[in-house]
């Protein structure tokens, strides 16, 4: 939790190093290409931090380029300005420059030999302080003071949480029996793998806590739903009943999971306890049902399912019973994904001849397409809700591509090395 700045002194971010992961290398990371901003961004000025230059520099370029790729805001060039948070901004000079708002700070040691990262926010039209804050960390670890820093610029100058501290996780296939499991920041930095396999890797999915992911491996030659501790990296066996296994969706609590089995025929929906126990029947209906996915209150459970003769979508209690048809606008439509308010559905819908993201308010029932690409699959909301990560594929090589909810934000994710697929973008962190 963020507090005030005169009572942020202990501070302490959570070391990523604790997480459990093999290191990849650097040219393994996602770059992020801009392609769509917002309409009205707000001119924001970042002058460069005070203090040791390396330090300093790295932290000031983690904010702007957070804040800069997020679309809703227009950064206003400081001119290699370093302004302490000490020290009261020449608010006219800001305004000219084209700010509304501006922030300053410094890098310096703290009192235990770490480093201490400290920021002011101003509101430059009104001449006040909108935000303050403090981080201690170790030099390795600037990267997420500096996410953290801008989540509360994001949050105080838009009225949301940001979602630069959290991560996104993904698949690699550098080549026909090389398959990675990434987690990354939401950057698409600081990329390690979890999961390295000679046979397919699918369906990662994060925990209500993130600490742990669900995901189909085919190791063993067969569909196998495994959860990971990202902290231990140790794993359990959750399904591996005869036929396939595949398709976990964690329940909001954390207990348990959505998951998809044959073990009975057909391809039915199942819960079954995040230990592997406790497995019930969900779905009993002829045809195929699979992509579970609970709502936020955990009460009913999106999928998708043939059962009327094209793939389409439908809900059911989270106790069982009779499903309801959700879609029915268009031939084929698959993959829900229900936003963290509950209020809209993300989904691959067939348009003229593609495949695309779509987004549909639940109350209305309208639809939008978002997305003008041929080949979009697994959507994946921010755990804030403003943006879609999705999986698609130009010029033959996958690639991930984010789009805000109203279609206007627009960025795309590559490594220059593979193709990327299966995105499961994480929730917040503590």
């Amino acid at each position: 939790m963020l507090r005030p700045l005169h009572k942020l002194r202990g501070l302490s971010l959570i070391a990523l190093s604790a997480v459990a992961l093999f290191q990849t290398p650097a040219y393994a990371e996602l770059t992020i290409e801009i392609t769509g901003a917002g309409a009205n961004r707000i001119p924001l000025a970042i002058a460069d931090f005070a203090g040791e230059s390396g330090g300093s520099r790295a932290l000031t370029s983690v904010i702007r380029g957070d804040l800069e790729r997020s679309g809703l805001f227009k950064l206003i060039d400081a001119n290699g300005v370093a302004l302490n948070e000490s020290i009261s901004p020449a608010y006219a000079d800001w305004k000219n420059r084209g700010a509304d708002a501006l922030t300053a700070g410094s890098i310096g040691p703290s009192a235990d030999g770490r480093q201490e990262a400290r920021f002011r926010l101003y509101d430059v039209n009104k001449q006040s302080t909108l935000a303050g804050a403090a981080f201690v960390t170790s030099a390795p670890m600037l990267r997420a003071a500096g996410h953290r820093i801008a989540d509360v610029i994001y949050e105080k100058l838009i009225g949301e949480p940001g979602v630069f501290s959290t991560r996104i996780a993904y698949v690699v296939k550098g080549g026909p029996t090389h398959y990675e499991l990434h987690i990354a920041d939401a950057d698409g930095q600081n990329a390690q793998a979890a999961l390295k396999s000679r046979e397919p890797i699918i369906s990662p999915s994060w925990s209500p806590d993130g600490s742990r992911l669900a995901y189909v491996s085919f190791e063993n030659k067969k569909p196998v739903v495994y959860v990971h501790s990202l902290a231990s990296g140790k794993r359990i066996v959750v399904a591996n009943f005869k036929g396939s296994n595949s398709a976990p969706a964690w329940s909001p609590d954390g207990r348990r999971l959505a998951v998809v089995l044959t073990k009975e025929g057909g391809s039915q929906i199942f819960t079954v306890n995040a230990d592997g126990s406790g497995v019930q029947r969900l779905t009993t209906t002829a045809g195929i049902n699979t992509e579970p996915f609970f709502t936020p209150d955990g009460q009913t459970v999106y999928f998708t399912s043939d059962r009327g003769g094209s793939p389409q979508i439908y809900s059911v209690s989270a106790n069982g019973g009779s499903a309801a048809r959700v879609t029915f606008e268009g031939s084929y439509n698959v993959s829900p994904r229900i936003s963290p308010d509950g209020k809209s559905m993300a989904f691959i819908s067939r348009r003229e001849s593609g495949f695309r993201l779509a987004v549909m308010d639940l109350a209305s029932k309208q639809v939008q397409i978002l997305t003008d690409s041929y080949k979009d699959e697994s959507p994946t909301f921010a755990p804030n809700g403003r943006m879609i990560l999705i999986a698609t594929e130009i010029g033959g090589r996958g690639v991930l591509s984010a789009v805000s909810i109203d279609g206007r934000i627009k960025q795309r994710l590559s490594i220059q090395a593979g193709d990327v697929r299966e995105p499961a973008w994480g929730p917040f962190t503590r």
